[in-house]
């Protein structure tokens, strides 16, 4: 079992004075991460979402955090892969200085990049994320392994040399972002590791490993992007760990809200997010929410799927460290490869995420350890 953590810079107030904290105290953080024992970090890449997302130049982010550690990984969760965001030989440079520099530590995931806000400022159009982001999944492939490189698809690239060479052969393990079980699907077939996002729980995280397992026993090969595929499945896991348990889950569970309604503000022309005040019943308010969403549903037939719910779901590692354990277990017991652990939420102190940190290096993580590790 492998530990990391997911950045993605939320705050509650984006000003350029919290803005600018928050960045270092995610670096901070990252750095806490290696001192406990956590075996990989991610950065997103999101561009223009307020308050959700203000990690828009991760490459710059994980060269920060490289350059104040010495052994953990480095990963990209995600890059926007369509072409209108950037040219995939300039990810693979990008990529490949930083491969070099942090001495073979980094993962590369990719990611479309599909909200409307974000599509409309780099001229994305919908249709095209999914071919482009198969398309510079298998650039990367092909130009990291050969010393003269030229592609000829939707881009013609080359002929020419893709500068530097990575040390990780061929190529950095390669990923793709997955909240649906069509992506986690396309993810098997292209031979790639699945980043399993959402807020649904363990049992959704059941059901989306048997639909990777499952597509990964059908294909044969032929749509992998590369000849060293990669099947590694990492699961979010919301958390925030103290010894006062009620506090935790009451910090836990506001951040997951402030989360939540970034999202659905995003993703869904819902109105902007709200801090909220500490010391609401949180898991009620979300319940409350998660079965007026439900009854909307049941009114127009749908039916109410996780990937519509799951935000509202609390039953998360919030608490103390033993109810973290037993959450991992959980997962373990699934067969999640990599626990990926969603700590900075946008209302949740800097105090209580070092202190998570630490809770999981020193009660967590160990329980999951081989003797010797």
């Amino acid at each position: 079992m492998k530990f990391s953590m997911i950045f993605e810079a939320q705050m509650a107030d984006p000003s350029p004075a919290q803005e600018r904290q928050v960045l270092h105290d995610c670096v901070e953080q990252a750095v806490h991460a290696e001192e406990m024992g956590f075996d990989r970090v991610w950065a997103v890449e999101h561009h223009s979402l307020t308050q959700y997302a203000h990690m828009s130049a991760s490459e710059i982010f994980l060269t920060w955090v490289a350059a104040r550690t010495l052994r953990i990984r480095i990963g990209h969760g995600v890059v926007t892969m369509p072409f209108g965001y950037q040219h995939p030989v300039r990810v693979a440079e990008r990529a490949a200085m930083l491969d070099v520099l942090s001495g073979g530590r980094v993962d590369i995931g990719a990611g479309r990049g599909a909200t409307a806000q974000e599509m409309s400022m780099f001229g994305v159009r919908p249709e095209d994320t999914y071919p482009q982001m198969e398309e510079a999944l298998r650039i990367f492939s092909a130009a990291w392994r050969e010393e003269r490189f030229e592609w000829h698809g939707t881009l013609d690239i080359g002929p020419g040399a893709v500068l530097p060479r990575p040390v990780q052969e061929p190529h950095p393990p390669l990923f793709m972002a997955c909240s649906k079980h069509d992506t986690l699907q396309l993810a098997a077939e292209l031979g790639i590791g699945a980043l399993v996002m959402g807020f649904a729980g363990a049992d959704d995280v059941r059901t989306m490993r048997k639909v990777y397992d499952d597509a990964r026993a059908a294909p044969t090969g032929e749509r992998f992007v590369s000849d060293r595929p990669n099947d590694h499945l990492a699961a979010l896991c919301p958390t925030v760990v103290l010894d006062d348990a009620e506090l935790a889950l009451r910090l836990g569970t506001r951040g997951q809200r402030f989360f939540a309604e970034s999202i659905a503000h995003w993703y869904g022309n819902a109105p902007a997010p709200t801090a909220y005040a500490e010391d609401e019943d949180h898991v009620a308010a979300m319940k409350k929410d998660r079965d007026e969403l439900v009854a909307r549903l049941h009114e127009s037939n749908i039916p109410a799927r996780p990937v519509d719910t799951g935000t509202f779901n609390a039953e998360h590692a919030y608490g103390d460290a033993a109810r973290a354990v037993d959450y991992v277990r959980q997962l373990a017991e699934i067969g999640v490869d990599e626990v990926m652990c969603l700590i900075q939420m946008g209302t949740v102190p800097q105090e209580a995420c070092m202190e998570t940190i630490r809770q999981w290096g020193e009660h967590v993580i160990p329980q999951f350890r081989a003797p010797g590790a």
